[in-house]
Formats: C-alpha cells, sequence, structure tokens
C-alpha cells in the first residue's frame, strides 16, 4: 500500500471520528432518534442519521479529487451529483420519513445518473438500486454496515491499486476510512446509527465502483459481487423467501441471517466480527480469481457454496419464523 493510501485512509477516518460527534449532537438536539419496535435489534431510543459525517467527508474527498485533477469528470459526476442526491434523500427520510414510492423513483434517477455518467450497461441501474436498498436492508444491528465498508473498501482499493488505478483507488479508501471513522461511535453499544443518509450512500458507492472499475478493466464486476457476497446473498435470499410468502417485504422486519443470529444469543459485535473475518476470507478468493483469471470460475462458485452454506447454517441455528 502507497503512503498516499495510507494517508486518505488515516485523514478520512480522523476526520469522520471528529465530524460524528458533532453530527451526533444536532440530531440529538433534532430529537432524530430511531426508537425501538418489535421488528428493532436495539432496545433503547438512538440517534439515527450519522451517516452524514461519512457523506460530508467522502463527497469532499471527490470534490478535492476532481480539483486536482485525479478523478475524470464524468466518474466525479457519477459519485458526487449521484451520491450527494443519494445521501440527501437518506437524510429526508432519517428526518421525517418518505414513501416507498418516492424512494423508489428517486433511487432509480440516481441509478440512472451514474450508469449515464459511468458508461455502463443499462441493466445496471437495477444493480444500482439493489445495492443501494441492499445495504440499507443489511443495517440493521451495530457495526455491521461500517465494518463490511471498511472492509470492503480496504479490499477493493488494494485490488485498484494493485491494477494500477489510482483513482479509483482513491475513492475506495476514502470510503473505508470514513466508515472506519465512525465505527467507534457505531460499534455495539452503538451511540449512533447510519441511518439511510449513510447507507444507502455506501451501497452506492460500492455499486458505482464496481461499475467503473470493470469499464476501466481493473477490477471485474465477479470481485466485488465476491467481496460483497455476505451482503449480496443475505440481502437477496430473504427478500426472495419474503416475497415468496407473501410478506410486505419493504416494510422493517428481522428476517435476515444476521438478525437471526442476534436472536439466537451473539451479540452485535460477535455477528459484525463474524461477517468480518468472512469479507477477509472472500477477499483473498477473489484476490486469487482477480490474479488468475483462469481460476475466476471456480473461485466464483466455492465463494457463493461457502457463503450459501453459512446462510442455510445460521437457518439451522434460528430458522427463519413461521407466518402466523
Amino acid at each position: 500500500m502507497t503512503l498516499h493510501a495510507i494517508l486518505v485512509l488515516v485523514v478520512s477516518a480522523v476526520v469522520t471520528l471528529a465530524l460524528t460527534g458533532l453530527v451526533r449532537r444536532y440530531v440529538v438536539s433534532r430529537s432524530m432518534l430511531d426508537v425501538p419496535n418489535p421488528r428493532s435489534s436495539h432496545t433503547s431510543p438512538t440517534p439515527r442519521g450519522g451517516g452524514l459525517a461519512i457523506a460530508i467527508v467522502t463527497l469532499s474527498g471527490v470534490i478535492l479529487a476532481v480539483a486536482m485533477g485525479r478523478l475524470p469528470t464524468n466518474t466525479a459526476l457519477a459519485l458526487g451529483v449521484g451520491g450527494a442526491f443519494v445521501a440527501a434523500l437518506g437524510w429526508v427520510e432519517d428526518a421525517r420519513g418518505l414513501s416507498a414510492t418516492v424512494r423508489f423513483v428517486c433511487h432509480v434517477g440516481a441509478a440512472v445518473w451514474a450508469v449515464y455518467w459511468l458508461g455502463g450497461p443499462w441493466w445496471a441501474v437495477v444493480g444500482v438500486v439493489g445495492a443501494i436498498n441492499a445495504y440499507n436492508f443489511m443495517d440493521g444491528i451495530d457495526g455491521l454496515a461500517a465494518s463490511e465498508a471498511l472492509v470492503v473498501g480496504g479490499i477493493g482499493g488494494g485490488l485498484l491499486l494493485a491494477a494500477g488505478d489510482m483513482r479509483l483507488a482513491f475513492i475506495a479508501f476514502l470510503v473505508a476510512g470514513a466508515a472506519g471513522g465512525f465505527l467507534p461511535w457505531n460499534w455495539q453499544p452503538a451511540k449512533i446509527f447510519l441511518g439511510d443518509v449513510g447507507s444507502g450512500l455506501l451501497g452506492f458507492y460500492f455499486a458505482a465502483l464496481a461499475i467503473a472499475s470493470a469499464r476501466s478493466g481493473s477490477v471485474p464486476l465477479v470481485v466485488w459481487l465476491i467481496v460483497l457476497g455476505v451482503f449480496v446473498v443475505d440481502a437477496t435470499a430473504t427478500l426472495v423467501r419474503r416475497v415468496w410468502r407473501k410478506e410486505r417485504w419493504y416494510e422493517a422486519h428481522r428476517s435476515h441471517a444476521y438478525q437471526r443470529l442476534v436472536q439466537a444469543g451473539w451479540s452485535h459485535a460477535k455477528v459484525a466480527c463474524a461477517v468480518a473475518v468472512v469479507n477477509v476470507c472472500l477477499g483473498v478468493l477473489a484476490w486469487l480469481g482477480w490474479r488468475d483469471t483462469d481460476w475466476m470460475l471456480p473461485v466464483s462458485l466455492v465463494s457463493a457454496f461457502c457463503v450459501m452454506t453459512l446462510y442455510i447454517l445460521v437457518e439451522r441455528i434460528h430458522p427463519l419464523a413461521r407466518r402466523g
């Protein structure tokens, strides 16, 4: 890892760490609290919207990078404008709520914008919208979404750096550092939650990075899917099962595998650490596939098998509750 990469990680982490304290003070003064309900995994009112600190730091980093000529204009427009829109939408949701229809339409708009400027295929719009919402779905216990962003951003940044894609590596490390700076505030017991402003933005960033790196030929899309395997499988499998059971899939629930581990007696911290370890293992597999394309198919199959096996193991530990 180069000195510049380390500097980006450290600076973004330190600034986010300090800024989150100010954001927390502000949201508490506005009574922006996440009050527990039967579907919650927390037991006391907790401030939400802490992802605003991540948004400010990462979007400022994008602006700085393009001003210094270190980020192409099209990438900056996709990440900067699209990211700001997703973050602003999430902030409104955290502050006063939005209808599911409004959120969906706005997410599609942000996805179309990003895919257009990144030059990705139009089917990628579905992927971006899915990533925004999947990351939101997976932000249900202390420390999970932030630690995921730290590990995945770090692994992605390392691969991009090895591929010589310094510009996208900067963004990946920027996101990883900001998530790392937020993590101490969000670790069990969380002093503040990411909120939609943070979870939606992180999902958007990873989708945009995947499209941009695939377009540049530095890191294939499948590598990002492998590294994000835990979130992809848990979010997708749970969504499919809820739709199959004719449940209101868009409503808050506690059906995800990580939530059921907590219900089975695991602490939030234990689940977050376990997922981080799995992410690192998936990162090693992704690196093997990226390093030698002949290994990509077997690595992808092994990764999918391993994550699906873990999902099934969770099902045996704490099965999805029957309806009614």
